[in-house]
């Protein structure tokens, strides 16, 4: 299944696409933790067995939502890529690199974001981020962890650099939390239906290619992920977890930093495409 939300900020439609076909799920509730927290993939699928989900066309110029409605959390790992690990000078980490970001980053997968005020060095990361599905506290497997994944999006981890590094003291996330700087969507994919385990992941700047590669390249998986945070974090339905970036950013030193009426698009193949115009911050 793919899950979706369409219609302008504050009133998208929870959407369910099966076979091609869109359902209204609003009778099921939006997106968010409490949808989560109570089975609602399973829901939805005892809904479309019984008949009971109402067909929708939606016109394709209405808005796509971010997928996730709400999440108590945002979380993401930090050069899961060994190639990513050596372009921005460090060796590849033993242990998953664990930063946050704060829920007000999430945004539509095709908004306009505004750079952070000040900001120099905006820099864009695909990602394949991970929704959980239920509870995960000290999960004892890589099975074990695998089963509290709910389903997958599409996201672009937005940085600045210089606030990551230059006046961090030593924790990334002042870089990573200026509002809209986590799109994700356009859907989320269930988690019986898409394997992470080697898909395609590109990005480009006014469509110039940036990064291509794939998920098989990850040093820390999907469920391995998973099975790390709960040990130091209870995962709650509907958190975020965003599983790192590959090679072919700008802090590479080899391309520049976003300016404004730029473009990116990311896209991993499966969970669909975004496409942001980047806009200078006014009062």
């Amino acid at each position: 299944m793919r899950l979706a939300r369409r219609g302008a900020p504050g009133y998208e439609l929870p959407l369910v696409e099966v076979d091609g076909t869109l359902y209204d799920a609003s009778c099921v509730g939006d997106f968010g933790p409490d949808f989560w927290a109570a089975g609602g993939p399973g829901q939805l699928r005892c809904l479309l067995d019984e008949g009971h989900l109402t067909p929708v066309t939606v016109d394709e110029s209405v808005r796509y939502g971010a997928p996730v409605a709400t999440a108590s959390a945002v979380i993401c790992i930090g050069q899961n890529y060994a190639a990513h690990a050596a372009e921005s000078g460090a060796e590849p980490p033993k242990n998953p690199i664990v930063f946050f970001k704060t829920p007000n980053t999430i945004a539509g997968p095709n908004d306009d974001v505004t750079l952070a005020r000040g900001s120099e060095k905006t820099d864009w990361e695909v990602e394949l981020a991970i929704v959980i599905g239920s509870r995960a506290a000290y999960c004892d497997s890589i099975e074990d962890a695998a089963r509290h994944i709910g389903g997958y999006v599409l996201a672009n981890d937005l940085s600045e650099r210089a606030f990551q590094f230059d006046v961090s003291g030593g924790q990334w996330s002042k870089g990573k939390c200026s509002p809209g700087y986590m799109p994700l969507g356009p859907w989320i994919v269930t988690a019986d239906e898409f394997d992470p385990s080697d898909v395609r992941l590109r990005s480009w700047v006014n469509g110039e290619g940036r990064q291509d590669s794939r998920t098989s390249d990850m040093i820390f998986s999907c469920a391995e992920i998973v099975r790390d945070l709960s040990q130091y974090m209870q995962l709650e339905p509907g958190d975020v977890i965003s599983t790192g970036t590959p090679q072919g950013v700008a802090v590479s030193g080899r391309f520049r930093y976003l300016q404004p009426d730029d473009v990116v698009e990311v896209e991993i193949d499966g969970l669909g495409r975004q496409r942001q115009m980047y806009r200078a911050w006014r009062a």
